[in-house]
């Protein structure tokens, strides 16, 4: 390519352009990107590298690299940077280097850029099928703000979708006609990725039920009954801050231990679907997951499952040693 004797950092201009066109990510991923991004280039340029190509790094270099993020002070809080924020600086760096690959540029390979292990990495919270009861039978649904409460969890559950996806959605996109029945849409989730999602005939009765009770002519889905809040040129719409704090309400409410949000509804959709025996991929579908890697978070809780279903049942137990 006539460019491909730059220097690594000559690349960032190409490498957003890359992101934007043939990755399809959103101008706030390219902007993270390039943060992170910074941070190498920074230290580079700290270590007289600055016109170091691409074929010239090594698998040193980003040891050391990897040694400079361990030890950096973040200078507003005077704390270390967390393994995980070490790992987005890595994941930007080897996405660079499959950049690199994609337009036949020598570089080092992707595969050498390994992450930062975190041994206190917590397990994804999410709750089980008998937690999710008591929370979606807290709102007083005699009421409007309790019938939208209880349509917005319904909707979070059944469909598993992101906090901001569901702030989005629209009155006219839930077409009820007839019977309950259930009911399958297709919005644009992260990355402006198209995908049908799939409501429960449970989440249409709740959401029936909720839109029988609206009097105004607002075009969003869920709004707020906030006081002031009706007025013809002020939007209503629910924001995502709003969604969040009316699930931490209801946790609260239904005695639950767990401090949830929505996204803890969202792992409980990907996490009941992984022990009903729903493969993988089709949950990395459901859940709009560009990488399967993302969707692998979840597989701790069918491993343990399995782990004590095998010590439970497996027949081995009632041999004798001798």
């Amino acid at each position: 390519m006539p460019y491909a004797n730059k220097p690594i950092t000559g690349y960032l201009t190409d490498f957003l352009d890359y992101l934007e066109i043939e990755k399809g990510l959103s101008s706030k991923t390219q902007e993270n990107y390039q943060r992170f991004l910074k941070k190498f280039f920074n230290w580079l340029a700290d270590n007289k590298l600055e016109s170091l190509s691409p074929a010239r790094l090594t698998v040193d270099q980003v040891w050391l690299y990897r040694v400079y993020l361990s030890r950096h002070i973040n200078p507003r809080n005077k704390k270390s940077l967390k393994k995980t924020t070490q790992n987005y600086y890595l994941i930007a760096l080897r996405s660079l280097l499959e950049f690199f690959i994609e337009k036949k540029i020598s570089s080092l390979s992707p595969s050498q850029i390994k992450l930062a292990k975190d041994k206190s990495d917590k397990e994804i919270k999410f709750l089980n099928l008998s937690q999710i009861e008591k929370l979606l039978l807290a709102p007083e649904t005699e009421k409007i703000i309790g019938l939208r409460d209880r349509a917005i969890m319904e909707t979070l559950f059944s469909t598993g979708l992101r906090v901001a996806e569901l702030t989005s959605l629209n009155r006219e996109q839930i077409i009820i006609t007839g019977a309950v029945n259930d009911l399958e849409i297709s919005i644009m989730g992260k990355g402006d990725k198209i995908r049908t999602v799939y409501f429960s005939e449970r989440a249409v009765v709740w959401l029936k039920k909720y839109l029988a009770k609206r009097a105004d002519f607002d075009p969003a889905l869920f709004i707020n009954y906030k006081p002031g809040a009706a007025g013809r040129d002020k939007p209503r719409r629910l924001t995502t801050k709003s969604v969040e704090d009316i699930v931490k309400k209801y946790i609260k409410i239904a005695g639950l231990p767990v401090m949830a949000t929505p996204h803890t509804l969202r792992h409980s959709y990907a996490t009941d679907l992984l022990t009903q025996g729903v493969d993988l991929r089709i949950v990395q579908e459901f859940l709009g997951h560009k990488n399967i890697v993302t969707t692998q978070i979840y597989t701790h809780v069918t491993n343990k499952q399995l782990r004590d279903i095998h010590k439970k049942f497996h027949g081995g137990k009632f041999l004798k040693n001798n």
